[in-house]
């Protein structure tokens, strides 16, 4: 078998509450959300169990070169970089990317960033689109030892560090009066399982669980307010 544990899927992920994408149930301990979902639906199309690890952002990798689990499932973009280190499997979800402000800052596109400072997390595809926002002062968020990520990110938007935030659009799907919907990129990044170079047999069985799972339907009951982009 081309997994760690015999006919079981092992993936590592944040344990971060970030919905629609992942949330823990407080009473049981569930995981719930498109992410845990989706890769429930593909490991039992592909005939294995789940389980799951949680580390921080920064040891996503190191937990998959120390023979951790099987694979990176956390939104995790499928980019030529990314490309060099990890073998993907196909896509399991696009996403576009979303800047967010305080409410009445007056932003509506890249242009009225210039002058702003705009947090994006260092390394990600939401801080290369913040870089080509024409005179923005671009701010890298350190996400290695973040435990929470985008919390910390619009706290300090909210305590007026920063004058944007840069990620993708899934996460402001949950209404928030403190802030404010600029605009949204059309980047359709699209999120993979992030497997060992090489490891082939384990990309092609993941790549069969997601041609077989019902990921449409998963998609309508967390992300129904984004179009399904597979």
């Amino acid at each position: 078998m081309p997994t760690i544990t015999p006919n079981t899927l092992t993936l590592v992920c944040s344990s971060l509450d970030v919905p629609p994408l992942f949330t823990t149930d407080d009473a049981t301990g569930r995981r719930s959300g498109y992410e845990p979902d989706a890769a429930a639906a593909v490991a039992a199309a592909a005939g294995l169990g789940l389980e799951w690890i949680f580390r921080p952002w920064g040891d996503f990798a190191g937990a998959l070169e120390r023979g951790e689990c099987d694979a990176i499932w956390c939104g995790c973009a499928i980019t030529p970089e990314r490309q060099e280190i990890f073998d993907f499997s196909a896509p399991y979800a696009v996403f576009n990317e979303s800047v967010v402000t305080r409410p009445g800052a007056g932003v509506n596109g890249p242009e009225d960033l210039a002058g702003l400072r705009v947090l994006a997390i260092d390394g990600s595809t939401n801080l290369a689109l913040a870089k080509t926002f024409p005179g923005a002062i671009v701010v890298p968020f350190d996400a290695s030892t973040s435990e929470d990520v985008l919390g910390e990110m619009l706290a300090s938007l909210r305590a007026g560090e920063v004058d944007a935030v840069v990620d993708d659009d899934v996460c402001f799907i949950e209404p928030d009066p403190t802030i404010e919907l600029a605009f949204t990129a059309p980047t359709a990044n699209a999120w993979g399982a992030a497997c060992r170079k090489g490891d082939g047999e384990l990309v092609a069985l993941l790549n069969e669980g997601i041609a077989g799972a019902d990921l449409a339907g998963v998609w309508a009951r967390w992300l129904g307010a984004l179009p399904y982009p597979l």
